[in-house]
C-alpha cells in the first residue's frame, strides 16, 4: 500500500520530511520506522527523509511489509462487512461480542474474527479497530489495515472531525426533546467497569434529539462531542433516563436483552483519498422490533 503527494505549490514544503509530517501528519515513531525500512521514495526512488523537494516532485511511502499478528487466534466469525478497500475495513457489529480478545473473550471477538479474514485474503497485518463499543453494543466499527491509517483517524477523534452518532431506546419520554448534556465523568470508586457523573471526572459533552416516543420509550439520537467510556449510557441514566435494558446503569428489560445501543452513522476523512466519507446503517432486528411495537 503506498501513499503519494505531488508537490504543487512551491516553498510550501523544503524537505521530504516536512510532507510526510505536516501533510501526511506521520508521527514520530511511525516516521522512525519508515526510515528504519527503506520505504520512503522521491520520484519512485528510495530516498533520504532529508532530501529536498522541488516543484512536481513525487513524494510517497509504502507500508507493504508484513506484521506479526500470530498474538489473537483466527476464528471463523461471520462479518457484516459494510465497506472494505486497501486501507479501511468498516464492519456492522452485531450485539453480545466484544471487539477485543481478553481472558472471557479469547477466540471469540470481533477481532478473531478479522484475524481469520485477514488470513483469508493474504493480508498479514495487526488487528486494530480505530473505534470501539462495548460488548453489547450494536453498530459501525472501522478496522484500520495499516499504522498510518489507524494514526490519522485517531488524530481525527482527537480534534473532533471524526463524527460519531448513535440511535437509543431510553426508558421515559424527556422533558427536553434536544439539548447537550455536559456532565463529567469518572471511574466509579471500587468498580474496574462502571463510570459515573463526578465533578473531578474528564470532561463529556453529549448531544442529543428525541427522534420518537411510544409506549413510555423514546427513540433518541446521540452526537458525541467527546468520546468516554459508556458516554451515552452514564449520560443517559445521569438524566433519569436510562438505555432500555442497561442493566448496569438502570435495570433489566423484559423485551431486549441488551441496552438498546446502536452506533448507526459515523464520518471522517479518509487517509489516502482526503474526501469526506459516511457510513449509515439501519437499526438492528431487536431495536426494530421494539420500535415497530411487536414486544410491547
Amino acid at each position: 500500500m503506498e501513499f503519494n503527494y505531488t508537490v504543487t505549490t512551491p516553498n510550501l514544503y523544503n524537505t521530504v520530511r516536512d510532507v510526510l509530517k505536516n501533510y501526511f501528519l506521520v508521527s514520530s515513531r511511525l516516521l522512525l520506522k519508515l526510515k528504519n525500512n527503506n520505504c520512503v521514495f522521491l520520484n519512485n526512488k528510495k530516498c533520504s527523509i532529508n532530501s529536498t523537494i522541488s516543484l512536481g516532485d513525487i513524494i510517497s511511502f509504502s507500508l507493504d511489509y508484513d506484521e506479526d499478528n500470530s498474538n489473537i487466534v483466527a476464528t471463523n466469525i461471520p462479518l457484516n462487512i459494510v465497506y472494505e478497500d486497501d486501507c479501511l475495513l468498516i464492519i456492522n457489529k452485531q450485539p453480545n461480542i466484544a471487539i477485543h480478545p481478553s481472558m472471557l473473550h479469547y477466540d471469540n471477538s470481533l477481532s478473531n474474527g478479522v484475524k481469520f479474514y485477514f488470513d483469508s485474503i493474504g493480508l498479514k497485518k495487526k488487528i486494530r479497530p480505530v473505534n470501539r463499543l462495548d460488548r453489547n453494543t450494536s453498530g459501525l466499527v472501522i478496522f484500520a489495515k495499516n499504522e498510518y491509517v489507524q494514526e490519522f483517524l485517531i488524530k481525527q477523534m482527537q480534534n473532533n472531525t471524526f463524527s460519531k452518532e448513535y440511535l437509543a431506546i431510553l426508558e421515559g419520554t424527556l422533558d427536553n426533546k434536544y439539548g447537550t448534556i455536559n456532565a463529567p465523568i469518572a471511574r466509579k470508586k471500587d468498580s474496574i467497569i462502571e463510570r459515573c457523573v463526578d465533578e473531578n471526572g474528564d470532561t463529556s459533552i453529549t448531544h442529543y434529539k428525541v427522534i420518537k416516543e411510544f409506549n413510555n420509550l423514546s427513540l433518541v439520537n446521540f452526537k458525541l462531542e467527546t468520546g468516554r467510556t459508556h458516554q451515552i449510557r452514564v449520560h443517559s441514566s445521569y438524566i433519569g433516563h436510562p438505555i432500555l435494558g442497561d442493566d448496569l446503569y438502570g435495570n433489566k428489560s423484559d423485551i431486549i436483552n441488551r441496552q438498546a445501543l446502536h452506533s448507526y452513522k459515523i464520518s471522517f476523512t479518509h487517509s489516502k483519498t482526503r474526501k469526506k466519507m459516511c457510513f449509515e446503517i439501519d437499526l438492528p432486528k431487536d431495536m426494530l422490533s421494539i420500535l415497530n411495537n411487536e414486544l410491547i
